[in-house]
């Protein structure tokens, strides 16, 4: 695991959250790889004094293995949508009501009582987004708004294929494509989905993390990818266009938590407050190519992002983007074997006994 710490020598200055004014010290936060603005955390260790230290993963699942033990030392997590109701019933996060924040008056109605969090009391926005599928318009010229292009690919892109290990996206696109709706536990529909990735991955020649750079140096032609990051492959590779598969594509948002054992509490609500300004705000959708909840932070945005194909779903596939729930534990068993056949490249009849 990567780790990559910021030091710059700050002035300290005051800042009033509540009743009372905090500063100076280290905040140590757990995010998701290349996702931070290093302009956003120069600022807020120069505002508050804070040394931060930033620590990487790839996974939701990675996020909470390291976590649940304890012993981690870190003070923040970024847990997707999919993911909050996790944290919260294990007992991993910190009440910090955000919604009693100076800055929670920012955040946009929209994201202020989300159904994977009702009320936030734990979490603020961070950014929210698509999964859908990054196609090289050189390499492939047909239609690219399809989930076929990876569970039934065609010719020219047999053996040209990644897909993102991130077991939630990829089965509820597939199960979409089936038919099926978000955690459903039909068997038939199960079987299905399957039976189709079994299939696909023989035409697949990667279950990878790296897209943006598979995309933009061609070594592969197409992936299940995120908007965001298939945004940053075409600002290197003109020719990468994001698909929104029309059978359905999933929407997430990642939200940013205080955990129950951080060491570093003020600051880690500092932290929390300080990203519901739009101007902190802009800062991360400006480095990572996403959306956020946080009204008034378009202003602070180029012009560009803010029209860019991949933040901006067609209005003809509004209604296919899908905010996928939390799934009960019976679901996710049965996601989960599934998943865990897919990824040993298993006999398909080991997977799952629906």
């Amino acid at each position: 695991m990567k780790k990559r710490i910021f030091k710059w020598f700050v002035v300290s200055v005051t800042f009033v959250l509540a009743p009372i004014a905090y500063g100076a010290g280290e905040l140590h936060i757990f995010n998701w790889g290349d996702y931070t603005n290093p302009e956003l955390v120069e600022k807020f260790e120069k505002e508050f004094d804070v040394e931060v230290t930033l620590t990487d993963y790839d996974s939701n699942e990675t996020a909470l293995a390291k976590i649940r033990p304890g012993g981690h030392g870190f003070d923040i997590v970024v847990p997707t949508s999919t993911h909050m109701p996790i944290w919260i019933s294990e007992g991993l996060l910190l009440e910090t009501r955000p919604d009693q924040m100076e800055n929670f008056r920012h955040v946009s109605e929209a994201w202020r009582n989300p159904d994977w969090e009702p009320g936030r009391l734990y979490s603020v926005p961070w950014t929210w987004g698509s999964t859908g599928i990054s196609v090289n318009t050189s390499m492939y010229g047909g239609d690219i708004n399809t989930s076929t292009l990876f569970l039934d690919p065609p010719a020219e892109l047999v053996g040209k294929i990644n897909v993102v290990p991130e077991m939630g996206d990829v089965m509820s696109m597939a199960i979409f494509h089936a038919g099926g709706e978000a955690c459903t536990d039909d068997k038939e529909i199960l079987k299905q989905v399957r039976d189709t990735l079994m299939a696909a991955k023989e035409s697949w020649k990667s279950i990878d993390y790296g897209t943006k750079e598979k995309l933009v140096s061609e070594d592969v032609a197409a992936s299940v990818n995120w908007n965001g990051y298939s945004y940053r492959a075409r600002l290197e590779n003109s020719d990468i266009q994001y698909g929104y598969p029309r059978e359905g594509f999933p929407l997430w948002m990642d939200n940013v938590v205080v955990l129950a054992d951080a060491k570093n509490v003020e600051n880690a609500k500092l932290f929390q407050n300080f990203l519901m300004l739009p101007e902190n705000a802009a800062l991360i959708s400006s480095f990572a190519k996403y959306a956020n909840g946080i009204d008034g932070s378009d202003a602070h945005m180029p012009e560009e992002l803010l029209q860019a194909p991949e933040v901006v779903v067609p209005a003809e596939l509004v209604a296919s983007g899908v905010f996928i729930p939390p799934c009960p534990p019976h679901v996710q068993e049965m996601y989960t074997a599934i998943w865990t056949g897919l990824q040993k490249w298993c006999n398909s009849s080991v997977l799952v006994s629906v």
